[in-house]
């Protein structure tokens, strides 16, 4: 079982994900430029090279990362779950993808590089997001089996996935968040937009990993609990950041959510109520993982590290 990293004991709470980065991150970045430089016979060159280059575009990998520390405390070495890490990353990237067009936030940057449409154009960019998406089930069902993962556990860790990212997840969200008939006249209602856009595809993230090892499902309570709360802060403290950061740290285009007259947790609570809501949404993602770890663990201190972020 993975150990609490040196340093968290001491309130070195940053640490956490850098840890989780040199742990988790650093061996999936490495699968993930393995798998976009191999030939693939059926996939047009183009086709390939745009979905490699927002794959490849950095980012913190923090879903896989997830997935793979998630499956690792359920008994599944980070080797056999990666292609589960790599399908979460699959669908991450496509909804960056489609997120950025000029249909959604048409945006001109993304982790510091030209958007997909940008470099490739609107058509090849919508393409790529939507084979990302796709590929993403087709990827974890046909490589988990050969890591000897059991066909019911692949099953159901890629439905989570899938659920996660349809009409009740983020696409779901996405809807909530820019069609404005949609939107409800209610004071909770940006908690509802977080909780599909952002939080269900961590959640997966977590679960499915988890779902890979011998669970309960008490124990897979734990993560769902943890992944609801900790996607919450995580969006919380990204719409924080929206009009506190500048372009060169977030990798992105700042203050879009204020010019686009975006419902986030600052428009509707402000800066300084939303920075107590993520905190809150950090302790409970904590207590969440206390019953699973009482002695403590990096998935416990890296939930105060996201809201203390400023990337």
């Amino acid at each position: 079982m993975p150990s609490k990293p040196d340093g968290a004991e001491n309130g070195d709470e940053r640490s956490a994900l850098d840890i989780l980065s040199e742990q988790y991150s650093t061996v999936f970045e490495e699968h993930m430029r393995n798998l976009c430089g191999e030939p693939y016979e059926h996939i047009p060159p183009r086709l390939m090279e745009a979905m490699s280059y927002s794959l490849l575009a950095g980012g913190k990998r923090l879903r896989p990362a997830l997935c793979l520390a998630a499956a690792e405390r359920s008994g599944v070495s980070p080797g056999r779950a990666m292609p589960m890490a790599i399908a979460t990353e699959f669908m991450h990237t496509a909804s960056l993808i489609h997120d950025d067009l000029p249909c959604m936030d048409d945006d001109d940057l993304r982790r510091g590089l030209p958007t997909s449409h940008k470099k490739f154009g609107e058509c090849l960019a919508v393409l790529a997001g939507d084979s990302l998406m796709i590929w993403s089930f087709g990827y974890a069902l046909s490589h988990l089996p050969p890591q000897g993962i059991p066909a019911e556990r692949v099953v159901r860790a890629v439905g989570i996935l899938s659920e996660s990212s349809g009409p009740a997840g983020m696409c779901g969200g996405q809807v909530l968040d820019t069609d404005a008939q949609s939107r409800e006249d209610r004071e909770d209602f940006v908690y509802r937009i977080a909780s599909s856009k952002t939080a269900a595809l961590i959640r997966a993230s977590l679960v499915s990993g988890a779902m890979l090892g011998d669970i309960t499902d008490t124990a897979l309570q734990c993560y769902y609990d943890y992944g609801t709360h900790l996607g919450l802060a995580f969006q919380i403290v990204d719409d924080i950041l929206d009009v506190t950061s500048t372009a060169d740290v977030l990798g992105k285009t700042p203050n879009k959510d204020e010019t686009q007259h975006k419902l986030t947790f600052v428009s509707a609570y402000g800066i300084e109520q939303a920075r107590q809501m993520a905190l809150k949404e950090s302790i409970e993602a904590e207590r969440a993982m206390e019953s699973l770890f009482p002695e403590g663990d990096l998935l416990i201190d890296l939930a105060r590290s996201l809201v203390n972020r400023s990337y």
